[in-house]
């Protein structure tokens, strides 16, 4: 009978000693008071009162930062907050190493974060996120890593700007829109000239493209059906004043030409 006691204590024991893990979770064991092994997940077993156990999860951890009233390098007061995504990869160093990984992880990414738009302008906030996120996730990662502990990505998700100088951005940006539409009109502009030059030289050389021209114009005219009255003038009338004004002006060049040539 004694014998049966006996052996049902140890058997209490030996089961109140096993223990289970998650997929997710790591044990890490203590044997008295010193490092032993880590185990899980699973079934494992525990050696009654000579060893301990804390146990992980390994699972990728997000972490909201909270806002962080900062000054950029131009000295332009802006609110940032972020979010934090990291995971253990060393269970043994994430505690023996750190008291707190939790902590340590969130309180060195809010210091990072601050620094970092320090060191850089409003506008480099604003255009280049992708290119600080990747900087920042750098800069922690390889503080976290003796700890055992993984940054998988770093996000700022809003940056918070003062009215003042939203405004200002605003006035901005309008005038770089007024500009481009002033440098697109100007190039239109340069462009139509040069089309019309190209078609003038082609309907001085041919008098029926001009003739052409003209009833196009008089058909577009006669669409909207208004009352505008058009006199239209023979295109020889024109020739016959050009070729006259061209007869007058070579007489003058010749009689300059000649001083003593008689003047009628």
């Amino acid at each position: 009978m004694t014998l049966f006691i006996i052996i049902a204590i140890v058997l209490v024991f030996l089961l109140m000693s096993l223990r289970i893990a998650q997929e997710y979770q790591r044990a890490i064991v203590f044997r008295l008071g010193r490092f032993e092994s880590i185990r899980g997940p699973g079934l494992f077993w525990l050696i009654p009162f000579i060893e301990r156990e804390q146990r992980v999860d390994i699972r990728t951890k997000t972490v909201d930062l909270e806002q962080q009233e900062t000054i950029t390098k131009d000295s332009v007061t802006i609110k940032v907050n972020a979010v934090l995504w990291f995971k253990i990869t060393n269970p043994e160093d994430a505690i023996i190493k750190v008291a707190d990984y939790n902590k340590a992880v969130y309180q060195f990414s809010v210091t990072a974060l601050r620094n970092i738009i320090g060191q850089h302008t409003l506008d480099e906030v604003l255009r280049e996120r992708e290119q600080i996120n990747g900087t920042l996730q750098k800069m922690v990662d390889s503080t976290t890593a003796p700890w055992g502990i993984k940054i998988e990505m770093v996000e700022m998700k809003d940056v918070e700007i003062p009215e003042a100088m939203q405004r200002a951005m605003a006035r901005e940006a309008e005038a770089i829109r007024e500009k481009r539409a002033r440098i697109v009109k100007a190039e239109a502009e340069l462009e139509a000239s040069i089309k019309l030059t190209q078609g003038a030289k082609e309907m001085e050389g041919s008098p029926i493209a001009l003739e052409l021209r003209r009833m196009q114009m008089l058909s577009e005219i006669g669409i909207d059906n208004n009352t505008t009255t058009v006199i239209l003038m023979p295109s020889e009338f024109s020739n016959a004043a050009k070729s006259f004004t061209e007869l007058v002006n070579k007489r003058k060049a010749e009689d300059d030409a000649d001083p003593t040539k008689p003047e009628f």
